[in-house]
């Protein structure tokens, strides 16, 4: 072991006793070193060399261990907001609630975290940030909570960031700082304070509570909303009608039909054209369709190279290469690795007695015995895979900036000049919002008079980086446009795995493997905002549903921090990003192997 690893390992170690010191989280004493031997690959420790990043580790491990010490799970659930779109805002405000009771316990934890908390906002950039639309309110909210809490002077960035939600924040949470401080050690209280003001937000004015108080009145409305609709927007009909009443007893979560699920964005003309083919399938569908779409009129399907000029594209490219420096070995061992399972699982044979190829050494007896004999050729013969095509999926959602996306960059890289060197062909796929808040969907809405319950309410931008016929040389420059600032939005997983399923089902590859990579739920706080609270997540369970059931594409996800097996039946959950790679690899080498086989 190198010097540099000895001290990262001593380091783990420490932050892990100090973890289990501060939770009261104390193994046997038969099972301590066994405990902290295990727990070793709970993180990764990238780098030690500045003091930001020693300071960082430090703040992040109390903070896990003050969560585990203060945090009530059964009471945070009690209080967990309905609507998706607040939930962040009430986890990090529980977060802060636990940071700020160890710090008056222990002061060394307070100054770990002032100082990691400047350290991060010194590195906040708002080039490419003009108006409030670039500006999600979770990061408008950390700031104030930290500046309001633990009085970290904020720089102009910060500043500028917090001004674009500053109203909104200050009539909703100012009168209640002093109550917050009063209360810190009684999570009840606390808890459910942040969950009243979030639920009474101007911003989150249509959440589930309000929509339940009007159900009755929705219902009745329906029919005559849908007449309206269909009225202004026909061609769109089936996207934005609601359920009728007569179909309530249908149990929704399995009551999803192909016609739903192939409805996708399409990005030529004749891809256009079967689009149309299927809107009319559609409308003459009697299913339910629960599953609403304001309007496509803005959603795009764009190839990577299309959204940004050469220059900058290679400069992200180069960007891109120099963060693959730093993990060469990890990608020599990881390309290695799936290379030598893949040709391991070929099945390979020799045709002999052949007129050409090389030279059957076995036979050469046979000429020297008889030199007018002719000589004997033998020629490898490779039983390929069964034609397979694996297309990557990856979330582009704000959530995933910095290192997540980069090293599901790297990995999208690393797989696919693997894979085609094993010719098995891989298509990579983003999927995020073109604006923040909605965009032209919601200006479309708002000058609508604000039908109720419009569904989907954001513009999408699904990103071809590399199609499945396209080699990996010829695209690789696009897959550092993940790196680009200001790119990564929203998530809307159900509507991007449909896409994904359409473009999949269209190959002629005999298997077809589909892996999503993201770091949570499905998140849009414009659509969650005017829709129920688990509007997306019911969509996103049906799709990922019908996929695994209904069809012979496999469908595996990966989470990166979080557990998504809620929504996938195969799922792997990685608890830091430095894993994503060995995992994937993992994964698709045990589908080739075994098409039954997941772990």
């Amino acid at each position: 072991m190198s010097k540099e690893n000895n001290i990262k390992e001593k380091f783990k170690i420490a932050l892990l006793s100090t973890e289990k010191a501060i939770s009261d989280d104390y193994p046997k004493k038969s099972q301590k070193h066994k405990n902290i031997t295990k727990d070793l690959n709970y993180f990764e420790i990238d780098s030690l060399d500045t003091r930001q990043e020693f300071v960082k580790y430090r703040a992040e491990s109390d903070s896990r261990a003050l969560l585990k010490k203060f945090s009530n799970v059964n009471i945070f659930k009690m209080n967990y907001p309905n609507n998706s779109a607040c939930k962040s805002l009430y986890e990090f405000s529980e977060k802060v609630r636990c940071e700020l009771l160890g710090s008056e316990m222990l002061k060394g934890t307070r100054l770990n975290f002032l100082e990691n908390y400047e350290n991060s906002f010194s590195k906040i950039k708002i080039e490419n940030i003009k108006s409030k639309e670039d500006v999600k309110i979770s990061e408008a909210f950390e700031i104030y909570m930290i500046k309001n809490f633990f009085k970290v002077n904020l720089n102009k960035d910060c500043e500028k960031i917090l001004s674009f939600w500053h109203n909104e924040l200050k009539s909703a949470f100012d009168n209640y700082i002093q109550f917050f401080k009063n209360n810190l050690q009684n999570q009840k209280k606390y808890n459910s304070k942040v969950s009243e003001i979030l639920r009474d937000m101007d911003l989150f004015e249509n959440n589930d509570e309000t929509q339940k108080n009007h159900e009755d009145k929705d219902n009745d409305d329906r029919e005559d909303n849908n007449k309206e609709n269909h009225e202004k927007n026909p061609e769109k009909d089936q996207s934005s009608q609601e359920a009728s009443d007569d179909n309530k007893g249908i149990d929704t979560d399995y009551d999803f039909t192909e016609h739903q699920l192939q409805e996708n964005l399409l990005d030529n003309d004749t891809e256009k054209e079967n689009s149309e083919n299927l809107l009319q399938k559609v409308k003459n569908d009697n299913s339910d369709l629960e599953y609403k779409i304001y309007t496509t009129d803005f959603d795009e399907v764009a190839k990577a190279e299309s959204l940004e000029g050469l220059d900058e594209i290679i400069k992200l490219r180069k960007n891109l290469d120099q963060q693959l420096v730093s993990f060469q070995d990890l990608i020599t061992k990881l390309a290695n690795k799936l290379q030598r399972q893949l040709l391991a699982s070929q099945k390979r044979a020799w045709e002999f007695d052949l007129e050409e190829g090389l030279l059957d050494t076995s036979k050469l007896t046979r000429v020297i015995m008889d030199p007018y004999s002719s000589l004997s050729f033998k020629k490898e013969k490779d039983y390929e895979f069964k034609d397979t095509v694996v297309t990557l999926l990856i979330d582009n959602s704000g959530s995933m900036r910095g290192r997540p996306i980069t090293i599901a960059a790297i990995c999208a890289d690393i797989l696919s000049r693997t894979l085609e060197r094993c010719s098995v062909k891989v298509e990579i796929l983003g999927f995020t919002t073109k604006n923040w808040k909605g965009g032209q969907s919601r200006e479309n809405w708002n000058k609508n008079n604000k039908p109720k319950s419009p569904g989907r309410l954001n513009d999408l931008r699904h990103i071809i980086y590399k199609s499945a016929d396209t080699q990996w040389r010829i695209s690789k420059n696009n897959l550092g446009l993940m790196l680009k600032e200001g790119l990564l939005k929203e998530n809307i997983d159900g509507e991007a795995i449909n896409w994904a399923f359409s473009r999949l089902k269209k190959r002629k590859e005999e298997r077809k493997i589909l892996m999503v990579i993201s770091d949570g739920a499905p998140v849009d706080d414009s659509t969650l905002s005017v829709n129920s609270g688990d509007f997306l997540e019911k969509h996103l369970k049906k799709t990922v549903k019908y996929i695994e059931n209904k069809s012979d594409i496999e469908i595996l996800a990966i989470g990166i921090g979080h557990d998504v097996s809620r929504y996938y039946s195969k799922a792997i959950k990685i608890t830091d990003v430095q894993e994503l790679g060995d995992v994937m690899i993992e994964q698709l080498s045990g589908l080739f192997v075994n098409k039954k086989q997941l772990h």
